[in-house]
C-alpha cells in the first residue's frame, strides 16, 4: 500500500484576475497602500515559517537581486512572525517587507486558509496590478525566469496603452485665461498641501510630496463663469462618455508650478480620504500650455505617456485614477484644478464633514 500523493498546488490567482488593494504596516509606514504600487511589475512574496523552505527563498532571491531595481521591478514580502517583523528592514533598491501579524492579508490573498493551512507562494503582478502569474514558493526558478523576460513597462501589455482620459480643447478663452493668471500673479499664492487621513480624520498635510502655490477665487461673478464653461462644455461630455451626470463642482482654485521651485505633484488619487471620498471626477485646465516643460499630468497604471491640454483646454479623468504632476523644468505652469462630483457625492461629502480638519478644543 503506498501512501497518497500530497494534492497538487491550486494557485489563488489566475492570469488576468486583479490583485486585491490593502494597506500593511511597513518598515518605514504604518499604513502603506498598495494602490500606490502600480506603474512598474511587483512580486509579492508570501513566506513560510521561519525555516528551511524561507531560507531557500530568501536565498534564492538575493541571488537575483539585480532584477530588482524599482524602475522596472520590485518586490514585497510578507512577514508574519514577530521575531521577523522586529528585524525587517527594507533593502532599496527593489526588496520591501509587509507586515501581517494578524494573516488579514495572508487569508485575502489564500496564502493562509481558513483552517489556518499554510500556503506560501510567489505572486506577480503587472504595472495595472492584474495577475501575470502564482509560483509555489519553492519555484524560485520559475518566478525570475518569468522577471527576467518581462518585457518593458511601457510594453507591458503587448499594445500602446491610453489612459481612459477626456481631452476637451476650447473649454476657456485665451482672454478668460489671462485674467486667471493675472488673478494668481496679483495674489502670489499660498503653498498647497495634501489631503491624509490622520487618526480616523482628514487634515491638510504640507510636505514634499507636492510642490504647487494656489490661489481660491471668492469673487462670485468669476465663479459664475467658469461654472457656466464648464456647465455647458465638460458636463456633456462626462455623461456621454462615462454615463455621469455631474451636479456640482468643488473649488474654483489657480494653481501654478514653477521651475525655480520645480513644481510637481507625486503620484496620488484624488478620492482616497474621509474628506476627499464624494469626488468623482478631477479636472485639470492649462492656462498657459505653451509657455512650460514638464509639468504634464501622467497616469502610471497605463504607461509612461503624458498628457497635456491645450491653453484653454482640459483633462478628465476619474478621481480613483492614480496621477502625478510631472516637475515643471522650465517657466511656470498656470492651471484651473477643480473637481465634479453628483448628489449622491455630496451626501457622502456631508456626511463625512465631522472628520474633516482638526477637532476644536
Amino acid at each position: 500500500m503506498t501512501a497518497a500523493s500530497p494534492p497538487a498546488w491550486t494557485p489563488p490567482f489566475t492570469p488576468g484576475d486583479p490583485a486585491p488593494w490593502f494597506t500593511a504596516s511597513t518598515p518605514t509606514h504604518a499604513d502603506f497602500h498598495f494602490s500606490t504600487t502600480v506603474g512598474r511589475y511587483i512580486l509579492l512574496g508570501f513566506l513560510p515559517p521561519p525555516g528551511p523552505a524561507r531560507d531557500a527563498a530568501l536565498i534564492a532571491l538575493q541571488g537575483r537581486r539585480s532584477l530588482l531595481d524599482d524602475d522596472k521591478t520590485a518586490a514585497f514580502l510578507i512577514l508574519r512572525d514577530g521575531p521577523s517583523i522586529a528585524q525587517a528592514q527594507n533593502q532599496i533598491p527593489g526588496l520591501r517587507w509587509f507586515f501581517d501579524p494578524q494573516d488579514e492579508l495572508s487569508r485575502l490573498y489564500g496564502a493562509v486558509g481558513d483552517g489556518g493551512e499554510e500556503r506560501p507562494y510567489w505572486l506577480l503582478v503587472d504595472p495595472a496590478h492584474r495577475v501575470i502569474g502564482a509560483f509555489p514558493i519553492q519555484a524560485t526558478d520559475e518566478v525570475f525566469a518569468a522577471i527576467a523576460a518581462l518585457p518593458e513597462v511601457a510594453d507591458y501589455a503587448g499594445v500602446e496603452l491610453f489612459a481612459p482620459v477626456l481631452i476637451l480643447p476650447r473649454v476657456f478663452e485665451p482672454e478668460l485665461c489671462k485674467r486667471l493668471i493675472a488673478l494668481y500673479d496679483a495674489d502670489g499664492g499660498s503653498p498647497s498641501g495634501v489631503m491624509r487621513d490622520v487618526g480616523g480624520r482628514t487634515v491638510g498635510v504640507l510636505d514634499d510630496f507636492k510642490r504647487r502655490r494656489d490661489v481660491l477665487i471668492e469673487d462670485p461673478p468669476l465663479r459664475a463663469e467658469l461654472l457656466a464653461r464648464i456647465s455647458r462644455r465638460i458636463v456633456p461630455q462626462i455623461a456621454r462618455v462615462f454615463q455621469f451626470h455631474v451636479t456640482r463642482l468643488e473649488r474654483y482654485l489657480v494653481a501654478c508650478y514653477d521651475a525655480e521651485t520645480g513644481g510637481y505633484f507625486r503620484a496620488h488619487r484624488d478620492n482616497e480620504t474621509l474628506g476627499t471620498a464624494h469626488r468623482k471626477f478631477a479636472v485639470s485646465i492649462n492656462l498657459n500650455a505653451e509657455a512650460f516643460e514638464g509639468g504634464d499630468l501622467r497616469f502610471p497604471e497605463f504607461g509612461p505617456r503624458t498628457y497635456r491640454p491645450p491653453t484653454g483646454g482640459a483633462v478628465v479623468f476619474s478621481c480613483a485614477l492614480q496621477h502625478e504632476a510631472t516637475p515643471v523644468t522650465k517657466g511656470r505652469r498656470y492651471a484651473f484644478l477643480p473637481f465634479l462630483y453628483d448628489e449622491a457625492g455630496h451626501q457622502v461629502r456631508v456626511g463625512n464633514r465631522e472628520f474633516v480638519g482638526t477637532p476644536k478644543a
